[in-house]
């Protein structure tokens, strides 16, 4: 299991300060309102900051060194990582997209590849499965095609094999 997230991307400058405004991916903020310090990550590139404020409406922070409109819009589309322990709290049946990416997919007690990615799509989320021929497939990821998901295994049951055709 991976001990950061991507939690948010920043956004635009907000006011005159070097506020940004922020769009949480999970849809909650109130795990963003305790953080002091983030990790930004753009490509490979990654930078510590310390944050002196966040705001609530709209959702915005302050982060140390990032004193103007200009140095705030030089972060657009980067992202935020956070820390497991200050991500949005999972509710029963719900589980964080990066524990869910490497987990063997097996059907009838046999491996047929691995969740590489996973897809926002309209109806919901989108499994990748990179098949063991290299061949990738997109499983809607709902409780007709997914069984038992054992992080601590390290796996997740595919119910359905037809699905792969």
């Amino acid at each position: 299991m991976t001990d950061r997230f991507v939690a948010a991307i920043l956004g635009a400058p907000f006011g005159l300060t070097g506020r940004i405004k922020i769009e949480s991916l999970s849809g909650e903020v109130n795990h963003f309102l305790n953080l002091r310090k983030i990790t930004i990550r753009k490509g490979d590139l990654e930078k510590e900051y310390r944050v002196e404020e966040v705001f609530n409406s709209p959702l915005s922070l302050k982060l140390t060194g990032i004193d103007s409109p200009e140095a705030a819009k030089a972060l657009k589309g980067v992202e935020i990582l956070i820390p497991r322990d200050h991500a949005a709290p999972l509710k029963k049946s719900e589980f964080y997209i990066e524990d869910l990416k490497g987990l063997e997919v097996i059907a009838e007690g046999k491996t047929l590849g691995i969740i590489s990615d996973l897809f926002e799509g309209g109806g919901g989320f989108l499994v990748e499965i990179c098949l063991e021929s290299g061949e990738k497939k997109l499983v809607p990821f709902r409780n007709e095609f997914f069984g038992k998901i054992d992080l601590v295994e390290g796996k997740a049951e595919l119910l359905h094999t037809w699905i792969l055709e």
